[in-house]
């Protein structure tokens, strides 16, 4: 009798790329189709060996779970989920680095261009019928600034790459210097924004990077500082960079993730010194595809025998562990 196929979970709605793969390959649950998924978690939790997210994955959720084999994220960042845990139950937890890091650098650079030109805020001046009556004021440039970046990993060594091209400084923050690159570093964030005119966050998101641009690194940015984070909205203190917006301790900035996603403070959203965009640094169709792929890629390998393909730092794996 052949052997019953894995059972996966899905805690939301996945890609259609992962759902037609899984197709005859796997069993397939989606707690966010059960009418009680309360009560379906406790039917199925002791069969599901495979968890397919996108969101938070905590300790008491795999304590559901207790034959949980891998954790297959959707996205590079993986912070909802608590890999530590999961490493210490003998799960893999596996994230899609690379396929997304040309997609996000290429929007980084884009909001950088829209922040300090204030492209947004030109074109409603058009459609308002404002041009006839008077040019748009004269913006910032990008001629002659100094770019910082915080987190100079994977998507960080892509955006200096494309800056190189606009003939600006680079300087970069991170936990240690990196040898192979021809950038400035500095060893503390508040020299960097100190440093620079423009300071771009790309670092993972987690408790130990919380709120770790705040009040004071915003007043060493200065007033003609721009902030841009395609990273996680933990990393910058909300509240903090509000004011310093409002007051002009800095000059703008460029968000595409905010700490209570996908509720933005009003605040925020009322100034208009701001380009705010609904988290799409990996939104084009062409590089959730290739992330949806390496999602199933890394499943599929799994249950084959052979591995996980990306596993994440805290949940290393060997064929000879």
């Amino acid at each position: 009798m052949p052997e019953a196929p894995p059972e996966i979970l899905f805690l939301r709605t996945m890609h259609p790329l992962i759902e037609a793969a899984f197709a005859g390959r796997f069993t397939v649950h989606r707690l966010a189709e059960a009418a009680d998924p309360e009560a379906r978690l406790t039917e199925i939790g002791a069969r599901i060996r495979g968890l397919c997210v996108g969101g938070q994955v905590d300790a008491a959720l795999m304590d559901r779970l207790p034959n949980l084999e891998i954790i297959a994220n959707f996205g590079v960042g993986y912070d909802a989920v608590d890999a530590v845990e999961a490493h210490r139950r003998g799960i893999v937890v596996t994230n899609t680095p690379d396929v997304l890091t040309d997609e996000v650098a290429d929007l980084a650079v884009g909001l950088v261009l829209a922040t300090l030109r204030r492209l947004p805020q030109a074109d409603r001046y058009l459609r308002a019928g404002h041009w006839p009556k008077a040019p748009f004021p004269l913006t910032a440039s990008l001629r002659e600034r100094r770019v910082g970046i915080l987190g100079l990993g994977r998507i960080g060594r892509a955006i200096a790459r494309r800056l190189e091209s606009f003939g600006v400084e680079i300087d970069y923050h991170g936990r240690r210097p990196q040898a192979d690159v021809p950038y400035a570093y500095h060893d503390s964030l508040i020299g960097l924004a100190r440093a620079v005119h423009i300071l771009i966050v790309v670092a993972p998101g987690g408790a130990g990077t919380k709120s770790l641009v705040d009040a004071p690194v915003l007043q060493a940015l200065g007033p003609e500082g721009i902030l841009v984070n395609v990273a996680r909205g933990s990393l910058v203190d909300e509240a903090a960079l509000i004011a310093a917006l409002r007051t002009g301790t800095i000059l703008g900035a460029g968000l595409d993730v905010f700490e209570n996603e996908p509720h933005v403070p009003a605040d925020l959203a009322a100034l208009d010194n701001t380009v705010l965009l609904p988290h799409v640094g990996s939104a084009s169709e062409h590089t959730r595809a290739a992330m949806a792929q390496l999602v199933v890629d890394n499943v599929v390998s799994w249950f084959e025998g052979r591995g996980p393909l990306t596993p994440v730092a805290e949940t290393p794996w060997s064929p000879h562990a």
